[in-house]
């Protein structure tokens, strides 16, 4: 049935959405049939139980309709993938694996700098990333991996569907690459830059990735020393994170954030945000202190509520109404509020927070220096083991 559906148009007017007619990836977007290797995925509606299956087949309108709008699709939640379930299942947990929205990807693309002579590795995930790859370059200059071994099978089987051949093979992105390539392109967040890109990056290549847990791309290219060199680029993006396993990590509880007293408890020097609905602050305060996990609640009365929890057992609430100084209470080795604080004083003082636009500078074995006037950050090399694709 998909390849019978009138799917042209769907593509040709999400490709004007997402660029213009005159750019490179307008025929790519407008080529490619997005629904194919999207035949099922999950949609979170709480009237209906959570997470819930859409299955395309079952009907075509709405096939068409989710897989050319310019919108991530989610294929897995937790260790569930849509093609494995059924429309009585309604998985826990978060999503693992999707198709992210196309002007996502492109912009990913845009940053890498891609010729039509590039040698390019990315990551599978659904295979749509890899499709529109090989639509602008062709199979031969597109090598495309994943630690999943379905999301490789079903990514080849989909892809050669509409005749899209290149190499999809399962592996590590964080571990050694299966060449070397002129560009590599991670629509998956990393905790930091694997060495072995360094390693498998061409002569004055180029790296593009997100940074796990934060809205930043890191785009460097590569310097003589093994290294490379680059920027925080402009663009906001937000990737699911690698994984090691099925599903992630449980988040720190909590729980107990929300109604403890703690240990210090006093007024906060500025309103209460939706940090995570906050790009520039969510990305510094991720770099000061990784692994935070944010809540946030405004009640009828409007009164905010945000709670911040770190794996170290820090913690802290602050409850306050638009515009005022919230109540904070705080616990555990680090005074989390406090943290963010001192961030948005930062902000204040210099008018902008320091991460767009910083320099990037990433030595051989792939530690990342990050810095902007007086601000500074250093983020360890990502280990080996940890990559599972969101395409």
């Amino acid at each position: 049935m998909g390849t019978d559906m009138d799917w042209r148009p769907r593509a040709a007017a999400l490709a004007r959405d997402v660029v213009h007619p005159s750019s490179r990836w307008h025929g790519p977007l407008a080529r490619t049939p997005r629904h194919l290797v999207v035949p099922r995925w999950w949609r979170y509606l709480p009237d209906e139980g959570g997470w819930t299956l859409r299955d395309g087949a079952s009907d075509p309108q709405r096939w068409l309709n989710a897989a050319y709008s310019n919108r991530t699709l989610v294929t897995r939640v937790g260790s569930l993938h849509a093609d494995d379930a059924t429309a009585h299942d309604h998985p826990d947990g978060q999503p693992t694996s999707s198709s992210t929205l196309p002007g996502l990807v492109v912009a990913m693309y845009r940053q890498a700098m891609i010729t039509g002579e590039s040698e390019v590795l990315c990551v599978t995930g659904s295979g749509y990333g890899t499709a529109l790859l090989t639509q602008r370059l062709g199979d031969r200059g597109v090598t495309s991996v994943d630690v999943d071994q379905y999301l490789v099978q079903a990514a080849r089987e989909r892809l050669k569907a509409f005749g899209s051949e290149p190499w999809v093979q399962v592996c590590d992105i964080t571990g050694p690459l299966p060449g070397s390539y002129d560009r590599i392109v991670s629509t998956v967040g990393l905790p930091g830059v694997p060495p072995s890109w360094l390693t498998g990056l061409n002569s004055g290549g180029r790296l593009v990735t997100n940074l796990a847990g934060t809205g930043l791309v890191i785009a460097a290219d590569k310097t003589p020393d093994g290294g490379a060199r680059g920027i925080v680029t402009r663009e906001r993006a937000g990737f699911m994170s690698a994984r090691a396993g099925e599903d992630y990590p449980p988040p720190p509880e909590t729980g107990h954030a929300w109604t403890d007293e703690g240990d210090d408890v006093g007024t906060g020097r500025y309103p209460v945000v939706e940090v995570a609905e906050t790009w520039e602050l969510y990305s510094v305060m991720a770099l000061a202190a990784p692994g935070v996990e944010h809540s946030y609640a405004e009640d009828q009365d409007g009164v905010r509520t945000a709670v911040m929890v770190h794996t170290d057992g820090s913690w802290s609430r602050a409850t306050g109404r638009r515009g005022e100084q919230p109540t904070v209470h705080q616990s555990g080795p680090r005074r989390l509020w406090s943290l963010l604080d001192g961030i948005r004083h930062d902000w204040l003082c210099d008018g902008a927070l320091p991460v767009y636009g910083a320099s990037a500078v990433i030595d051989p074995d792939g530690t990342l220096h990050l810095a902007r006037r007086q601000w500074s950050v250093v983020v360890p090399p990502a280990e080996q083991n940890v990559s599972v694709s969101a395409d």
